[in-house]
């Protein structure tokens, strides 16, 4: 898909992989067909707000008719960009770093993790299902040669910076980061900042405040 969605919120863009995932388990159990209405049951969400972020990308129902489950599916890996195969390295290979390595479900999408990278000599060397640590030394020329796309950081906190300059200076696009720390990176480069332990304190919030 060609077109552009650079105007659409973020809000609307972080909506996206749940319609994906609950339209994957339609088709999962045979519904091919499905209104809004019952869309906004199974989702928790309101039957307008479905079609609002539809009409985003130009719609995709027929009124009498509903959504096709399939082709909406379709329409949305297509807009999500899941259609594409993206080359990922992992740079920190602790529990976190072979916890995301482990996950076999990014392969399926199209994220094909094609090396780790890490300090511990004790893990340089070491394969994660098939995928080899290699010595952090060796990342930038491994990026630049491989053209890897995304860089995952799965490093401590004072590491995590330097990590992202290396991974920007040899030619990734994006970072999905999961070190402790809002990174600093050029306006070209797409970052998404994972920070568990606000997703923690969120729910410590919501459970005092549930008095």
């Amino acid at each position: 898909m060609t077109k552009s969605y650079k105007d659409i919120s973020m809000a609307v863009i972080r909506r996206l992989p749940k319609y994906h995932r609950y339209l994957k388990e339609l088709l999962e159990k045979e519904v091919y067909r499905i209104s809004s209405k019952e869309l906004s049951g199974i989702m928790g969400l309101t039957a307008s707000q479905i079609r609002q972020d539809f009409n985003n990308f130009g719609g995709f129902g027929q009124q009498g008719y509903g959504y096709n489950v399939e082709e909406l599916y379709g329409e949305i890996q297509k807009i999500l960009g899941l259609n594409t195969s993206y080359k990922c390295v992992i740079v920190g290979s602790g529990n976190l770093g072979q916890a995301i390595a482990n996950y076999s479900d990014f392969k399926r999408r199209g994220f094909h993790l094609k090396a780790l990278f890490d300090t511990n000599p004790k893990l340089i060397g070491m394969k994660i299902r098939d995928v080899p640590i290699y010595d952090i030394d060796e990342l930038q020329e491994f990026v630049d040669k491989e053209r890897v796309d995304i860089g995952i950081i799965c490093t401590p906190k004072e590491f995590a910076q330097d990590v992202a300059n290396k991974l920007i200076k040899s030619g990734v696009s994006a970072i999905w980061n999961f070190a402790p720390l809002d990174l600093k990176v050029p306006e070209d480069i797409i970052i998404e900042n994972v920070h568990l332990s606000d997703s923690l304190i969120t729910i410590s919030y919501l459970l005092s405040n549930t008095q």
